[in-house]
């Protein structure tokens, strides 16, 4: 099929280097430079420095071209979350879309913030829509390691041609109807994982620590999804545990490494300096946590990477508030 992926960053270039070998696909950047380069190049200097692309993947900062070239087969939306909206609102059909953005949006015209279908069924209703989630690493997926996805979304056509543009003998795609579940899987995990990274932090925390603090910020994660309407036994798969443990452990997430500055007594604006990414988690957790207060949905670990984002509570602070919560019954 034809595809193009909209967003030349890490996540969309690795999942780009994949469908080409088997898919005629654009990659569109934004930046007409960086997509000269790319083109020039091979390879994305910017985020996947060590990956060479595939001669068949085409670079392009037309997106008019992009998306005329992914008519009739799959467009693919790889842009931060704060970007969503924009691509979804030119979009010039009702073509059939996926996107990989995970987190609630900051800014939405209410306090909460919006998931990804939120946004997609405002602007397009009726329209195909679905989101590629799971727990991934782009530089492992760019380079083939072994990955297993999900793609979620209440049309079964477009789930399958989900399936049938990435899976492959090195990326496994599994597919899902609880669209809610998947994206709130998604977002919430970012949160988590800033919180394990403090923690990770923390003189004296240890291993038995950080399991307490990913199972609970996995029972926070559901409550808040069983609230939206996703269905409980998503929390347990790819897009829930799965993405929750490598975004909360893996050396390379940009999340726990936030934590892990700020444990150290960097403040947030040095932290985010140092690490010269975007950090889904800082935008997310004040809206997980606004979304989870409207609808009376207890998250005290969530607040606690808020107070610390915002300045109210130390690191150490936080941990010591967390742990001294009284004892109630776990389920």
């Amino acid at each position: 099929m034809n595809i193009t992926v909209l967003g030349a960053g890490a996540w969309g270039t690795a999942l780009a280097i994949q469908a080409a070998a088997r898919h005629n696909t654009v990659l569109w950047a934004r930046d007409a430079e960086q997509a000269a380069a790319m083109a020039q190049t091979r390879c994305n200097a910017r985020y996947l420095a060590d990956v060479e692309l595939p001669a068949a993947l085409h670079i392009s900062a037309d997106r008019g071209a992009a998306l005329a070239h992914a008519r009739g087969g799959l467009t693919v939306i790889a842009t931060p979350m704060a970007a969503l909206r924009e691509q979804l609102v030119t979009l010039p059909d009702e073509r059939p879309v996926l996107w990989l953005c995970k987190g609630f949006e900051a800014d939405s015209g209410s306090p909460a913030g919006s998931l990804g279908h939120e946004i997609a069924r405002a602007l397009r209703p009726g329209a195909p829509c679905g989101v590629l989630s799971g727990p991934s690493f782009a530089l492992e997926v760019a380079r083939g390691q072994p990955t297993a996805l999900v793609v979620a979304s209440a049309d079964g056509g477009l789930a399958a041609a989900g399936v049938a543009a990435f899976h492959s003998d090195a990326l496994r795609v599994y597919t899902s109807a609880d669209v809610v579940g998947v994206e709130v899987g998604g977002a919430v995990k970012n949160v988590m994982a800033i919180a394990v990274g403090i923690l990770d932090g923390l003189p004296g925390a240890g291993l038995n620590a950080r399991a307490a603090l990913i199972t609970r910020g996995l029972a926070e994660m559901t409550r808040l999804g069983v609230a939206l309407g996703a269905q409980a036994e998503t929390f347990m798969g790819l897009s829930g545990l799965g993405d929750l443990v490598l975004t909360a452990t893996g050396d390379l997430s940009r999340n726990r490494r936030v934590g892990l500055l700020l444990a150290a007594g960097l403040s947030l604006a040095e932290a985010l300096r140092s690490l010269g990414h975007v950090a889904e988690g800082v935008l997310t957790a004040p809206t997980v946590l606004a979304r989870a207060q409207r609808l009376g949905v207890d998250m005290p670990i969530a607040q606690a990477v808020v107070d610390v984002l915002q300045g109210r509570v130390t690191p150490a602070e936080a941990a010591v508030r967390l742990m001294s919560r009284g004892a109630r019954s776990e389920s």
